[in-house]
C-alpha cells in the first residue's frame, strides 16, 4: 500500500476534516476568539487528525504489504490465510475471517471430491480385475484352439491392453504407491513387453532389432515394460503400410546416464504436432487420420516416466521415423 493510494481513498474523509476546521475557525471567530487561539486549535486538529491516519496507515500498509507479498510469492494462494498476520483494524479482521471461511470450504469440497474419485477408482480396479476373468478365459481357449485365426487373437489381445490402459491410468496418479525401484535388466523388460505383442508383430512380418540391452537401470520393472509396450502398440498402430514394419532398440551411456533408444520406421509426426504428443487426449494428425487414437498412451507414458525419475523426448521426421529416448540417471538415489 502506497501513501498516495491511501490519500485517495480517504480523500472524503480529509476533506470532511478540512470543511470541519474551516467552520469551527468561524464560529471561533464569531465568538471573538483572538487569532492565536484560533491558531492553536487549529494546529491542534490537524496534529491529531495526522497522527491518528499515521498510525492508521501504518497497520493497513503491514497488513496488506504481507497479503500482496504472499499473493505474488506463494505457489499454493490457498494457504495464504495461514500466513496473514492478525488485523488491528475492522475491515482487515472480515477480510482475514473472508478469506478463512473460504479457505475452510475450499478444504472441504476438496476432500469431499478426493472422496469421491478414490471411491471411483477403486471401482475401476474392481472392474478392471473382474474383466480380466473372463478375457483370460478367452485368452486361454483360443491358446488350447488352434483352429482359431491369430487375427481372432490379436483383437482380444488388444482388448486386453485396453483393459489394462484403463488400470494403468487409474493407478498411474498415484503410481509411487505401487513400485519398487531396484535394478531392472532393459532386455527382460523389452523381451516381456515384445512378446506380449509377438502375435501381432508376427502377422505384420516386423523387424526388431536390438542391441546394447544387456545393461541394467534403476527403475520399477512393471511400470518399464508398460511403458514399452505403449510404445510398441504406437509403432503397430500407426505403421507404414507401404512398408515392411522395422523397430530398432539400443541404448547408450552419456553424462553419467542410460539412454533407451527405441524407433521406428513408421508413418512419423509431423513437425508441429511434436511438441504436443505427450498432452493428455492430444491425438495429433495421425490420430485423425487413422480414428484409432485416445490421446491417452504417451500422456500416461510421460506421466510415469516423471514420476519414476524418468526423461522422455521424442524426435521425428514425417514418412520417415519416430524415435523416442528414455533416459535412466546412474545412481542408486532411489534404493535409500
Amino acid at each position: 500500500m502506497r501513501f498516495r493510494d491511501y490519500i485517495k481513498d480517504h480523500a472524503l474523509i480529509i476533506t470532511v476534516y478540512a470543511a470541519s476546521l474551516i467552520v469551527i475557525e468561524i464560529f471561533l471567530k464569531a465568538f471573538g476568539t483572538n487569532v492565536q487561539a484560533m491558531g492553536v486549535v487549529a494546529a491542534v486538529f490537524i496534529l491529531m487528525a495526522f497522527v491518528v491516519h499515521i498510525y492508521d496507515l501504518r497497520r493497513r500498509k503491514r497488513f496488506y504489504d504481507v497479503l500482496e507479498t504472499s499473493v505474488k510469492e506463494l505457489d499454493k494462494k490457498y494457504l495464504l490465510p495461514e500466513v496473514l498476520d492478525e488485523a488491528h483494524f475492522l475491515d482487515g479482521k472480515i477480510l482475514s475471517d473472508t478469506l478463512q471461511d473460504c479457505g475452510k470450504s475450499m478444504t472441504e469440497n476438496v476432500t469431499s471430491e478426493k472422496r469421491k474419485m478414490q471411491s471411483f477408482r477403486e471401482y475401476i480396479e474392481l472392474w478392471v480385475h473382474e474383466i480380466k476373468l473372463p478375457v483370460s478365459a478367452l485368452n486361454l481357449m483360443c491358446h488350447n484352439n488352434k483352429e482359431i485365426d491369430p487375427k481372432m487373437k490379436v483383437q482380444l489381445k488388444r482388448i486386453d491392453d485396453y483393459i489394462d490402459n484403463v488400470l494403468y491410468y487409474a493407478r498411474s496418479e498415484n503410481a509411487e504407491k505401487d513400485y519398487i525401484i531396484k535394478e531392472t535388466p532393459l532386455n527382460r523388460a523389452f523381451s516381456a513387453a515384445a512378446g506380449k505383442n509377438r502375435e501381432e508383430l508376427q502377422l505384420l512380418n516386423a523387424t526388431i532389432k536390438a542391441s546394447n540391452l544387456d545393461v541394467s537401470v534403476m527403475t520399477d520393472g512393471k511400470w518399464l515394460e508398460f511403458i514399452i509396450g505403449q510404445l510398441l502398440d504406437n509403432t503397430i498402430k500407426y505403421r507404414d503400410e507401404e512398408k515392411a514394419l522395422e523397430i530398432r532398440v539400443s541404448t547408450k551411456k552419456e553424462n553419467g546416464k542410460t539412454e533407451l533408444i527405441y524407433e521406428d520406421n513408421g508413418t512419423g509426426i509431423l513437425k508441429e504436432d511434436l511438441p504436443r504428443i505427450f498432452e493428455k487426449s492430444f491425438t495429433g494428425s495421425n490420430g485423425r487420420e487413422t480414428q484409432k487414437s485416445t490421446g491417452m498412451g504417451l500422456y500416461i507414458v510421460k506421466n510415469l516416466c516423471d514420476r519414476l525419475g524418468h526423461t522422455i523426448r521424442a524426435e521425428s521426421e514425417k514418412g520417415k521415423y519416430t524415435r523416442f529416448t528414455i533416459t535412466f540417471a546412474d545412481n542408486d538415489y532411489y534404493c535409500r
